[in-house]
């Protein structure tokens, strides 16, 4: 094994350190946008480019929209329940 798969290995050892601010929630992103590729990838009976990005882009704009909805409604039951 040479040194550099060992030095790549190595830097999966220890976990990514994702703080609690609003910042964070911008690793939200790059998630969605794998489960839904790797969701409509296996969903679709045929695959063609325009169809499967349309399709994908609709779905990750609405699980945005859902997460933002869901943030915004937590975050004001906080809000009230703290006041």
């Amino acid at each position: 094994m040479s040194i550099i798969n060992t030095l790549v290995m190595a830097s999966f050892t220890k976990p990514e350190q994702i703080g609690t601010n609003p910042q964070s929630m911008l690793w939200l992103l790059p998630l969605a946008a794998a489960i839904v590729i790797v969701y409509k990838a296996t969903k679709m009976s045929k695959i063609t480019p325009a169809a499967f990005i349309k399709d994908t882009a609709v779905l990750f704009g609405s699980i945005i929209v859902f997460i933002i909805i869901t943030a915004v409604v937590l975050y004001g039951l906080g809000w009230l329940i703290t006041e």
